[in-house]
């Protein structure tokens, strides 16, 4: 399969090329490992992804970022009648023919904006976090496991659960930087149940309890990453790959938060790029 797009929009490839390298993803190891058509397709979805978080998280009044996510669902219904507006919109015009992405797959994904655009989100029950982690990752694994080339029922649940896996292990490495901005995304439950009353973000993250809580969490990631691996093994091998590298990397940053612990949460944890290498270069040769 040959992609119309690098035959016909220059200008649009360039444009999600610079959203792509200029953001510093952990997935940008993952997406290189991809034959060039598919990785432009991916470089689409995640440029697409890029922009409408930025409007989630921009400064702004909720009014001006609700329209200007308005705006984007009908710039994605354009992209459906091949008639875009926008450099990214016309990046995945041919994406979304060539590999028959899902409409609804896009919705979701502006929906999870909107869920963060509309209120600061505080401590949401386990099964709105689970709604959310849906929306903001499950959904760029369906899209991406098309893009892949994986056909497989089994795909789709190791796009459920890696989205659920990656997203929880995002919370876990943003706690700090969350609660600047207002956010909480630990669940209600398991803040009640390890005696943590409070629901003001920075609050939470001096409570003797935060450790607990972080460590149910940090398993609920491990079984969903496990849960992953076991439908990946269900797949060929060839279109797993890059979701078995994106999976290798966030465990790593896992594995790293649990070793730092929770009491320092202003101390970063990084994977040097020796240590991505390595994971993109095992992952590309098996």
């Amino acid at each position: 399969m040959t992609s119309t797009l690098t035959a016909t929009d220059f200008e649009a490839r360039d444009h999600v090329h610079n959203v792509v390298e200029a953001s510093g993803t952990s997935f940008l190891q993952g997406m290189r490992l991809l034959p060039e058509e598919r990785r432009e397709g991916m470089y689409a979805v995640y440029a697409f992804c890029r922009e409408i978080d930025d409007v989630a998280d921009e400064p702004a009044p909720v009014a001006d970022k609700m329209t200007r996510l308005r705006e984007w669902r009908r710039e994605i219904d354009r992209v459906y009648d091949g008639k875009p507006q926008t450099l990214t919109g016309r990046a995945l015009l041919p994406i979304v023919r060539d590999y028959g992405l899902d409409r609804a797959d896009f919705l979701a994904l502006i929906d999870g904006m909107e869920m963060d655009a509309v209120e600061d989100i505080r401590a949401p029950s386990i099964a709105r976090l689970e709604l959310y982690c849906d929306r903001v990752a499950g959904a760029v694994g369906r899209l991406s496991i098309r893009i892949f080339g994986a056909t497989e029922p089994q795909a789709v649940s190791v796009a459920r659960h890696l989205g659920q896996a990656l997203q929880l292990t995002n919370i876990l490495r943003d706690l700090a930087e969350d609660a600047e901005h207002g956010r909480l995304y630990l669940p209600e439950e398991l803040l009640a149940a390890n005696g943590v009353k409070t629901r003001e973000p920075r609050e939470v993250l001096r409570h003797p309890g935060l450790g607990a809580v972080c460590a149910e969490i940090a398993a609920r990631a491990r079984q969903h990453y496990r849960a992953a691996g076991d439908a990946m093994r269900k797949c060929a091998r060839g279109p797993m790959r890059p979701a078995r590298a994106m999976g290798a990397i966030y465990r790593a940053y896992l594995d790293g938060l649990e070793r730092r612990g929770w009491a320092k949460l202003d101390e970063k944890v990084r994977l040097s790029k020796l240590r991505k290498l390595w994971i993109a270069f095992r992952y590309g040769l098996f």
